[in-house]
């Protein structure tokens, strides 16, 4: 074991070395002890704080003869900075002609080109400044037995071909971070591939690289270059110090060790486990080309990205940590030493002289040791930490130990007092088992623990006396106040509901603090030092009370006690992860899957001595003699049952390679192949690799051509097995290489297997008897073929990594994919990475490897769309997203694509990527790939977002042109729902007068009747809302945006008086009951801006309609007002005081404009109407004039002139500060000058101030607390005054108050509280309608009745026009259901058989049927019996469904209901037995039957409703997975829950008391289910099918079906429409029925947009709007 510091001493060291310029994080250990020689840091900023980027720096000791030392000497020696650039073409020279005279110069297909190329490489480094391969170059040392090609100068000059070498200084290492995080380390290479790309000249980089990731082949005949793999971790900087090198890598935020211990979800399927062993063997072959062996391949050496690329990390290759061992040779190992810092001086040297842990950690053997007593408790939980894999000193996963004294007073063995019970967390004793009851049965997923068991908190808040200020302020709290600290040992146990940490045990200096204000952390008083405390301390950790029961903390800390049954009587139920796809590199893991036994011998004993280990018998408080009470079969069976739990966790200790016997000449070198034809490739495929291929030939034409996917499927088993055999014939390795060979084919087979295939036993038994373990069985047949074949025992017959990676395991994706890919990984501006992609995207390579190769690149891709870009990037980011829009599946662009562009939409600011993605063309095109549906649901929202949160002039304006254009072809009823209604919410909150200018234009585009019947409405009842608030006392937040919501209401209102025509105004605006305006001029306590406001629209709203009108309709209802205004005190003082006082802060307010008080309306309103009446007309009508007239000459010295104008003072002065809006309103909304797209629509330009909205302040409202009281006084007074109507939510997480009421026709219909208007209507079916479905592009619907002959018909309807545009009418029976077919635009249609046919022509393509009862594909039946109960009979005819297969008993071949698997284009069927059928549409054949035992005797029952939920996750051949469950309710009442994958019943009970007419899964664990027994029911699938479910009630009828639209259910009932509400108990869920003839149709729960009202005793197809 090499000697290596300590924590501190490894800080101290790194600040000397780089004068605090780097920031140590915590160490990387090996062992579980504070010990190591790498540690995580960041670069320091100018202020002293941690910059974001962190780095691995690993410090290695330096010898004479140590390869590496030798590397960074020769640099310094021979590339003084002076002599850099001279004597290049001598070096280059010379190098060729050396590397001629040690491969041969047989081994070069061409001299000449060699040559060349190596001289085109060499001025490729200096174009890249890149010095570090001189030294590699000038080296004239001979080879080391590492390799018999290159000497390891070569070597370690090709692997770390990025590094700088340089004397270690903080000035050093600020210039590479800055080169990494700025991305310009490898961005000259990825250049150089764009310019390959876009076809110009690219230089050698580009073929070079390209020669690294295969293309043309991968060459094992390998020059070092100078580029790096892509899939070798790249070492930044190599400094140096008088006894170090000093090793500097990026910290990656993974290991493969991290994903198979927290997230093994995060490799989604089999093709990401080929991926990634792909790029692991790509490297390796790249490796093993130079002539050494890695060694040491094991999941923690193997780094992972964000994205989950993978990077072998070489710093710990065995051959670059090796020394000479003899004079004659030049590399060994560097001897072992003993474990503990080497540091002279440093305390931590006695704090662990103890301890006998080692880095490299067998847990078997540690067991067994601790198990008999030679191991202490101490030790074997530091062990159990490490393979937990939890860190000593990184605090957001510090290793964990148990609190085991409470501290109150001094531990005593022979009492009970003081000591903690093991038996429970220290979670669940902190909080109490009922808080922990109350949690889990009150949280949407059940859990008792929700942190984990040592958090960051409490970490940083124990070691608060050592750490910094800084990370004190981040991880406690950002006001450091040192109070706040617990100041003793008891209170810290006291206070902490998380466990303790091993320094607590071990570390007297963690009680001493380094702060002035902070106090040391006092040790209780019965210990007299620090150091007495310690080891009171620990010795209570190994006392016999603690050593027998601290398996019970293991098994809740690390074992069996951490899930299932065992967590939930331990109340140890754990919060699970919210994203088990997502890499995680920190978590719980859970060692141990049976109890953990009792520790057999107790006391561990420490002395100044020496160790002492007493053996002594765990009983209570007694200590016994072995002998005297322990029989030996009592032994035995201890020793039995430890064995079996120690071979049942041999998986704890894995291995990834071997140590052969007979190897004891030291590492060997790489053979050189024996013949010609050992060089040839195995692979069934030609050849490209051949060398007399020249690399030049290579440009884009051939990249496309080796990355076409076929379309055929990838080699069978037969052509692996054949590669195998083939395989053995290969060029001859070396020992070395062939072990890390092995090493792959390990890993290979724990992805899968998901724990280690070898320990020390396993593979004992393999290498000596050639048993293979168990497990390899479990391997799926190709990869069991190739973990064989890597793993043999002969290394000789074990594939190279070149035969590998040309092996047919590897489909074509995962080659095109890595080609793709690679160049991405470089050490890159995402600029540049951008480039190439949407270059080689553009070039057509997307479409080349096909839908599933696009599929897996665009996770690489799609994160550079996201980040802020220049215009010329966003051009690039818009070529990329639209080729994935071409080549992806819709399902794929939904969850890939789309997620992208919302989060490019949700931006605020401009961008120039954002407008150009508002395009009408670009939102078409998502249109056609995933429907309309999907856009209103996903990307429609955000749009809208554009016009009020921060909005951009040019992002409003794009997005108002967006939502104009594509209005008309949505359609009135969606445009109101998803546009007008969400626009209408955002008032108050910063809409931009482009968003009003949206609603203006929509209006006009459809017309005087739109407006009146769904937008005036809708305004008027938030004005009236917004006056209601505003008389109530409510909190001044509530009062601000009521006037801000106001006033962006009487905007809209105004826009819309330019498009009404002048008697449509009058009619909507000024012929009711009271104005709108005067409305608001009428209150008396609204502010004054919105007065203001109010009062110049209704002069603008005057001057549209006209004198006459004027005089007419609005000023006999101002007549109040004016009297209000004439007799004011202030009119009769001539004061002008303000009034009450202003909401709003005067430096908001522009003074000129500003209105002083409620008396200014005189000034507004009273010249106004003179000039527009004539100031005789204004006086007949005005009793009040002489009074105004007094009041204005007095005060703002205003006197009518009669010149047929108004004067020019005051008045004027206030009318021509009106708001532009107003004065341009009849003129802007013309057709547009800027046609965009070919919509016809115009930008809309904001080109005037908005009036008096510029003068309030831009608040965005957020829902208050009210007072209960205040709530129901309003929302009663506001019932009182107008009826309201019902529709679904526009937005669930609307954050306003809920004033929006959607209003149909009044007529007869006032009692009713839900409404819906009629679009259109037309008579569909001769007999009564009894299914319908909606199309994906939502412009067509089917709809299934009875036809003539009481025959089945569908019809298909247009929705532009209502026009039946095609039908089907091949059904003998009644159609009971319809299902639409994603694929080639077929439709299912169920009539007791299934018909499958041609949507657009009505051609059948396939009929389905089953065989009848006495078949043999039906082996028994689900009942005997054959005849229903009067009961069942009357709920069947209870049914408004009166016809058709559903009313009378029937034969169980008959199918009765279905159910689409959209993701993987399966029906599932239900049928009048009981059973399921699934028939894959796709193939056109029908799958398996699942038949389950009937659970009534007494009738035979039919599946009556089938539904399935699921995720869209990925198999193991990319498709997208089935359902996880299928819920089936049949006839008789009972629910059936099936296991989706494997049809195995899930469970079944009694779901309702009759018929089950439909079952809808609102989430994966929701199930929504409707009877005829008047009820709907909700079931939490989680809490288990007996727990009570929430059910609604109030429904007089059996309830028909039901649609779940948001957060609510509508439910039909006989002729009744019920509204229920998923987010009220079930108290308050009752149904709210109307009465009347309509009945609201039920559809499947993803056909939202448009829903179906069926007159019970008609044929009417009648369409109302709704909204998703």
């Amino acid at each position: 074991m090499r000697e290596e510091p300590c924590f501190e001493c490894l800080q101290r060291r790194i600040e000397s070395d780089f004068s605090n310029k780097l920031i140590f994080s915590y160490g990387v250990s090996d062992s579980g002890l504070p010990f190591c020689s790498s540690a995580a840091v960041q670069v320091a900023d100018p202020k002293g704080e941690a910059a974001s980027a962190e780095f691995i720096l690993v410090c290695m000791p330096t010898h004479a003869n140590d390869c590496l030392s030798k590397y960074v000497d020769e640099y310094f020696m021979e590339n003084p900075e002076d002599s850099y650039k001279e004597g290049i073409g001598d070096i280059i020279a010379s190098e060729i002609i050396h590397h001629q005279a040690e491969v041969g110069v047989s081994n070069l297909t061409d001299e000449t080109a060699s040559s060349d190329s190596l001289l085109n490489k060499s001025e490729s480094l200096l174009n890249g400044s890149r010095k570090i391969i001189l030294a590699g170059l000038r080296s004239r040392s001979s080879k080391c037995s590492h390799s018999s090609r290159f000497s390891c100068s070569r070597i370690i000059s090709a692997l770390a071909s990025v590094a700088r070498v340089g004397i270690s200084s903080g000035l050093v290492v600020e210039e590479f971070a800055s080169d990494f995080s700025s991305g310009s380390v490898e961005d000259h290479v990825l250049c150089s591939l764009s310019l390959l790309m876009e076809g110009k000249a690219s230089g050698r980089e580009s073929l070079n690289f390209l020669n690294l990731v295969g293309i043309p082949s991968f060459n094992e005949d390998i020059f070092p270059g100078c580029l790096r793999h892509p899939n070798i971790a790249p070492i930044l900087g190599m400094l140096k110090t008088s006894d170090f090198v000093n090793l500097v890598l990026p910290k990656a935020p993974y290991t493969l060790e991290n994903i198979l211990h927290y997230s093994p979800n995060a490799l989604k399927s089999e093709w990401h486990i080929k991926f990634l062993i792909y790029q692991l063997l790509s490297a390796l072959a790249y490796i093993h080309g130079l002539g050494v062996a890695l060694g040491n391949i094991c999941p923690s050496n193997v780094m992972l990205t964000d994205s989950c690329w993978s990077w072998l990390r070489i710093c710990d290759s065995p051959w670059l940590r090796s020394n000479l061992t003899s004079e004659n040779e030049e590399c060994a190992i560097i001897s072992s030493s003993r474990s503990g810092c080497f540091i002279a001086g440093c305390p931590s040297q006695d704090l662990y002289a103890d301890l006998k842990l080692s880095p490299s950690i067998d847990w078997h053997s540690s067991f067994d040791r601790w198990w008999r007593g030679d191991l202490s408790n101490f030790e074997y939980l530091l062990i159990l930490n490490r393979l937990a894999g939890r860190r000593w000193g990184d605090h957001t996963f510090h290793t964990v130990m148990p609190w085991v004294i409470d501290f109150s007073i001094k531990p005593d063995k022979s009492v009970d007092e003081g000591w903690r019970d093991l038996s429970k967390s220290k979670w669940r004793l902190a909080k109490g088992d009922e808080q922990l009851d109350f949690t889990y049965s009150t949280s949407e997923i059940p859990h008792h623990v929700s942190d984990e068991c040592l958090s960051e908190l409490a970490v940083c808040s124990y070691k608060a006396r050592r750490l910094p200020l800084s990370v004190l302020r981040l991880a406690v709290r950002s006001v450091y106040e040192p109070n706040e600290y617990p100041s003793n040992m008891q209170r810290l146990y006291q206070w902490t509901p998380d466990e303790c940490i091993p320094e607590f045990y071990c570390d007297p200096q963690i009680f001493c603090s380094l702060h002035s204000g902070m106090a040391d952390l006092a040790v209780p008083s019965w210990a007299r030092s620090l150091e007495e405390f310690i080891k009171m301390h620990r010795d209570a950790l190994e006392s016999d009370r603690v050593s027998c029961q601290i398996h019970h903390w293991i098994d809740i800390t690390f074992g069996y006690k951490m899930s299932g049954q065992a967590a939930l009587a331990a109340k140890n139920v754990m919060l699970p992860s919210s994203e088990p796809t997502r890499p995680r590199s920190v978590g719980r893991r859970q060692l141990f899957t049976q109890p953990h036994p009792t520790r057999r011998c107790a006391t561990w004993k420490t002395g100044n001595s020496s160790n002492r280990l007493a053996v002594h018998q765990c009983q209570g408080s007694e200590i016994v003699s072995e002998k005297a009470l322990l029989p030996q079969t009592v032994y035995l069976q201890d020793l039995e049952e430890a064995a079996a739990f120690s071979e049942h966790a041999r998986y704890l200790s894995p291995l990834y390679c071997y140590h052969p016997k007979n190897n004891a000449d030291g590492i060997s070198s790489v053979e050189e192949p024996a013949s010609e034809s050992s060089k040839k490739s195995v692979s069934g495929k030609p050849e490209l690799g051949n060398k007399k291929e020249v690399l030049s030939d290579i440009d884009l034409n051939y990249l496309l051509d080796y990355i076409e996917v076929d379309d055929e499927s990838s080699m069978g088993y037969q052509e692996l097995l054949l590669w195998r055999q083939k395989s053995y014939h290969s060029r001859a390795l070396s020992e070395d290489v062939a072990k890390d060979i092995f090493s792959v084919g390990c890993i290979l087979a724990e992805l899968h297997l998901r724990r280690p295939l070898f320990d020390s036993t396993s593979l004992a038994k393999y290498l000596e008897n050639d048993i293979l373990p168990g497990l390899i069985q479990e391997l799926p047949p190709h990869t069991k073929a190739l973990v064989e074949a890597c793993i043999l025992k002969d290394w000789r017959r074990r594939p190279s990594a070149k035969s590998l990676l040309e092996s047919p395991y590897f489909p074509t994706t995962v080659r095109s994919s890595y080609l793709f890919i690679a160049p991405l990984q470089l050490l890159a501006k995402d600029g540049s990475r951008l480039r190439y992609a949407a270059n080689f995207a553009k070039q057509g390579a997307l479409k080349a490897m096909g839908t599933f190769g696009a599929e897996m690149c665009a996770p690489y891709c799609l994160p550079l769309v996201e980040a802020p870009l220049s215009d010329t990037e966003a051009e690039w980011a818009y070529i990329l997203l639209k080729e994935f829009l071409k080549c992806l599946k819709s399902k794929a662009v939904k969850s890939l694509v789309l997620p992208a562009i919302q989060k490019i939409l949700q931006a605020t600011g401009y961008s120039h990527l954002k407008v150009s993605l508002l395009q009408d063309s670009f939102v078409r095109e998502v249109w056609n790939r995933v429907g309309k549906q999907t856009y209103l649901e996903m990307l429609h929202p955000l749009v809208i977002s554009n016009l009020y949160v921060a909005p951009h002039k040019i992002s409003a304006s794009a997005a108002s042109v967006l939502l104009i254009g594509s209005s008309e072809e949505l359609g009135a009823p969606i445009t109101v729902h998803q546009t007008i209604l969400p626009l209408i919410h955002c008032f108050g909150k910063g809409i931009c007068t482009d968003g009003i200018d949206v609603l203006v234009r929509i209006g006009g585009l459809f017309g005087e009747n739109f407006i009146a019947r769904h937008v005036l409405p809708l305004l008027k009842n938030v004005v009236r809302y917004c006056i209601d608030i505003s008389s109530m006392n409510k909190p001044e937040p509530m009062q601000s945006w009521s006037a801000l919501a106001l006033i962006d209401c009487l905007m809209a209102l105004e826009g819309l008086v330019a498009v009404l025509p002048k008697e449509g105004v009058v009619k909507e605006l000024t012929e009711d009951q009271s104005c709108v305006h005067v409305t608001v001029l009428m209150q008396t306590n609204l502010e004054i801006p919105v007065l203001q406001v109010a009062a110049n629209y209704l002069i603008t709203l005057c001057q549209r309609i006209g004198p006459d009108l004027t005089a007419l309709h609005v000023l006999p209802k101002l007549k109040e007002l004016f009297d209000e205004l004439a007799f004011s005190p202030e009119t009769a003082n001539g004061s002008g005081s303000l009034g009450r006082a202003l909401r709003f802060a005067k430096s908001k307010v522009d003074e000129e404009s500003q209105m002083g008080s409620r008396m200014d309306l005189v000034l507004l309103l009273y010249p106004s109407f003179a000039s527009l009446l004539g100031i005789e007309k204004l006086r007949q009508c005005c009793a009040t004039w002489l009074l105004f007239e007094q009041y204005l000459l007095r005060c703002h010295n205003w006197k009518w002139e009669y010149t047929g104008e108004s004067s020019r003072t005051g008045a004027e002065n206030i009318s021509a500060n009106r708001p532009i809006f107003s004065k341009a309103s009849a003129s802007e909304y013309n057709p547009a000058k800027l046609l965009l797209n070919g919509v016809g629509w115009s930008i809309p330009q904001s080109q005037g101030v908005r009036g008096a909205k510029n003068l309030i302040a831009q608040k965005r409202f957020y829902s208050l607390h009210q007072d209960p009281v205040e709530r129901h006084a309003a929302s009663s007074n506001i019932r009182k005054r107008e009826p309201w109507f019902w529709f679904p939510s526009p937005a669930d997480n609307w954050d306003g108050p809920d004033f929006l009421g959607r209003v149909g026709g009044l007529k007869d219909e006032l009692p009713w509280k839900i409404r819906a208007s009629v679009i259109y209507s037309a008579r569909a079916h001769h007999g009564a309608l009894r299914s319908l479905a909606v199309c994906q592009d939502e412009c067509a619907v089917f709809t299934a009745g009875v036809g003539p002959g009481f025959k089945g018909t569908i019809q298909r309807w247009e929705l532009t026009g209502i026009d039946c545009v095609s039908g089907y009418y091949g059904h003998e029976e009644v159609v009971n259901d319809i299902c639409i077919l994603s694929s080639s635009g077929r439709v299912a249609s169920c009539d007791g058989t299934i018909h499958i046919w041609n949507s657009q022509t009505g051609k059948l393509i396939k009929v389905f049927s089953e065989p009848s009862a006495d078949s043999l594909h039906l082996s028994i039946p689900l009942s005997s019996a054959s005849k229903i109960n009067n009961d069942q009979a009357n709920m069947l005819n209870a049914n408004s469904l009166t016809s058709g297969i559903l009313t009378s008993a029937f034969d169980g071949s008959l199918y009765t209901c279905m159910n689409l698997l959209e993701s993987v284009e399966k029906l599932v069927v239900g049928t009048g037995n009981g059973s399921i059928r699934f028939i894959d549409v796709v193939q056109g054949q029908k799958l398996h039957l699942w038949r389950s035992e009937s659970v009534d005797s007494g009738f035979p029952s039919f599946v009556s409703a089938v539904c399935s939920c699921g995720s869209d996750r990925m198999q193991v051949d990319g498709a997208v997975a089935l359902p996880s469950w299928i819920a089936a309710g049949l006839s008789s009442g009972n629910c059936r829950l099936l296991d989706a994958r494997s049809g195995n019943l899930i469970a079944s009970w009694r779901a309702h008391d009759g018929y089950i007419t439909k079952l809808a899964a609102r989430e994966d664990h929701f199930l929504v289910s409707s009877s005829l027994d008047r009820t709907i029911k909700i079931w939490d699938l989680r809490r288990g099918w007996s727990s009570e479910p929430i059910i609604f009630r109030g429904h007089t009828d059996g309830v028909s079906g039901f649609s779940v639209w948001g957060k609510d259910i509508i439910s039909i009932s006989k002729n009744k429409i019920g509204l229920s509400s998923l987010s009220r108990s079930a108290d308050e869920g009752r149904a709210a029925l109307g009465n009347t003839s309509e009945t609201l149709h039920a559809r499947s729960r993803n056909k939202k947009l448009v829903s179906p009202i069926k007159y019970k005793y008609s044929s009417l197809l009648t369409f109302i709007s709704c909204r998703n």
